[in-house]
């Protein structure tokens, strides 16, 4: 499975969701791993992409033992090019798992996938339209006229965009590139699209970028989605509820302590370049963080918001079948078991 932080892969989605029913109904059971010993509970977390900066605050629950002290023994199992998400957490080897992007549960639980959403590490979607003063595009009736280049992965994220806006496809150039910015700064397309987290490849750009991010073209999306299966909600709710309320800690720790937090990661994974990391937490505390997180605490996430994604996507053919029902992507149970635990910052 090909996965990029700058598209969101919807073919391997629904083929690593195909090996999940698969292996469901070859008589695996739904169960949390085993305790590590008589007081820790093993928790495995199955992340989408490698770890890296939109995982600071769990790298820092672990780092400063909060799970520990929750009770946990937590191990992170980090994803990756060619790597599944869903199998893992679906078949028991991992207690919970993490999508990049709210879209792909959907996806998921519509091709069948007994997976909700249990809480929402990013308040938005980190994808955006990138274009240049001598093209601007700072809404999406911009696009009209102009060349939008986009990772083929992607491509049904910008119809979902162009249908809420009510924009004919037609009215603009679509042109598929791959992951770097070099076609804006050549002058082939007018905006090229990724994750406002990758500072280090939006670079390239330059100081007059113009961004245009997912939260303001009028299509809700959450990241960092935490999921987990149907049946670990229902028979084992105490545990994913401690994981929750520690990693809500971590990432109000990190919130107050920013610099010691991104030099806790980089020291946790040394690939990870520190005055770049330094450079984008700011950026990744804003997706972590608003109004709503002020009034109901880190993770949590509005149903509604859900319901209208599930609402535009089946209004463009992107299930196979009938969409999903709301009630059966998200559940608000674990948020409200650590309704006292998560922090309310704004």
């Amino acid at each position: 499975m090909t996965k990029t932080r700058n598209g969101i892969d919807r073919r391997s989605l629904l083929k690593g969701g195909a090996f999940t029913l698969a292996a469901a109904g070859s008589g695996f059971s739904l169960f949390l791993p085993e305790k590590a010993s008589a007081e820790n509970a093993k928790v495995v977390v199955q992340y989408d992409w490698l770890m890296s900066n939109g995982q600071i605050g769990d790298i820092v629950a672990l780092k400063k033992g909060l799970f520990e002290a929750a009770g946990l023994d937590v191990e992170f199992s980090p994803g990756g090019p060619n790597s599944s998400t869903v199998p893992p957490v679906v078949t028991g080897q991992a207690a919970l798992g993490q999508f990049s992007d709210s879209a792909q549960l959907l996806l998921a639980r519509a091709s069948g996938v007994p997976v909700k959403i249990i809480a929402c590490g990013f308040r938005q979607g980190p994808f955006a339209f990138y274009s240049l003063p001598k093209a601007p595009i700072r809404t999406v009736q911009d696009m009209v006229g102009k060349r939008i280049g986009i990772q083929p992965t992607a491509r049904f994220v910008l119809d979902a965009i162009l249908a809420k806006n009510g924009i004919d496809p037609s009215s603009l150039t679509i042109t598929n590139i791959g992951f770097d910015m070099t076609p804006l700064v050549a002058g082939q397309v007018d905006a090229v699209t990724g994750w406002i987290t990758n500072t280090q490849a939006l670079a390239v750009i330059g100081p007059d970028r113009i961004d245009l991010m997912m939260s303001d073209t009028g299509l809700p999306s959450y990241s960092n989605v935490y999921f987990a299966t149907d049946d670990a909600i229902a028979n084992h709710s105490d545990t994913l509820a401690k994981f929750i309320g520690a990693v809500a800690k971590g990432w109000g720790w990190t919130h107050a302590n920013p610099k010691e937090a991104v030099e806790l990661t980089v020291a946790a994974y040394p690939q990870l370049d520190l005055a770049i990391e330094l450079a984008t937490v700011p950026r990744i505390l804003s997706l972590s963080f608003d109004a709503a997180t002020a009034k109901d605490g880190w993770g949590t996430f509005d149903p509604a918001s859900i319901a209208e994604q599930i609402a535009i996507y089946d209004k463009i053919g992107q299930f196979k079948g009938t969409a999903p029902k709301l009630d059966d992507v998200m559940t608000t149970k674990i948020l409200e078991l650590t309704a006292a635990e998560r922090p309310k910052i704004g």
